[in-house]
């Protein structure tokens, strides 16, 4: 077993060298000095693996696991996607129906619906009459709602202190002036038509 497991991460190691150096190769060409490559290529590398630890839940699932919280991802990621959609943030602010509950969080109806009521049965929730339209309800977040996402929000601070721990007031304030011209230069160029 050990010896097949060497055999694929052999492999593995090659499909990461012949990557890497296809990527410089290319980057080379648009005039990248080898030293910049190695530093783009350490970039790329690290985003994978924080987008990695970000999309399998690592990170949020660690915060609720240590607050105790009866909480899976799909449903606090549904009160957030409430809270923005609330409050305006990326968008313009909105009463949240289930219909853009999906919309926002990318998931079909059906499911967005399934979520909801589960945070209405745990008391994350509750359904509201639009004063205009009796026929249409909407979702807002309760207290007990608000007390999650604060505990939650507490507790991620706590760990950012500790991940900044021996950075001085100048990587840090680099780091997050280079990550969002990062994350706009992203934007523009994925966003361009």
């Amino acid at each position: 077993m050990q010896k097949i497991m060497a055999k694929d991460q052999g492999k593995a190691d090659e499909a990461i060298r012949c990557y890497q150096e296809a990527v410089a190769a290319r980057l080379a060409t648009d005039g990248f000095a080898p030293e910049i490559v190695k530093a783009m290529l350490d970039l790329d590398s690290g985003v994978f693996q924080w987008h990695r630890m970000v999309m399998k839940g690592e990170v949020l699932g660690k915060l609720i696991e240590e607050l105790g919280l009866d909480l899976d991802l799909s449903q606090f990621y549904a009160m957030t996607a409430i809270l923005r959609l609330q409050n305006g943030f990326g968008r313009e602010a909105a009463q949240v129906t289930v219909g853009l509950l999906a919309e926002e969080m990318d998931i079909d109806p059906s499911r967005a619906s399934r979520i909801a009521s589960d945070l209405i049965a745990r008391g994350y929730a509750r359904r509201e009459a639009v004063q205009d339209d009796g026929r249409k309800s909407i979702l807002v977040l309760t207290d007990a709602a608000w007390k999650v996402l604060g505990q939650i929000s507490d507790q991620k601070w706590s760990k950012m202190s500790a991940i900044y721990e021996g950075w001085s007031e100048d990587e840090i304030t680099t780091f997050s002036r280079l990550f969002l011209r990062y994350i706009d230069g992203i934007a523009r160029v994925y966003r361009a038509k």
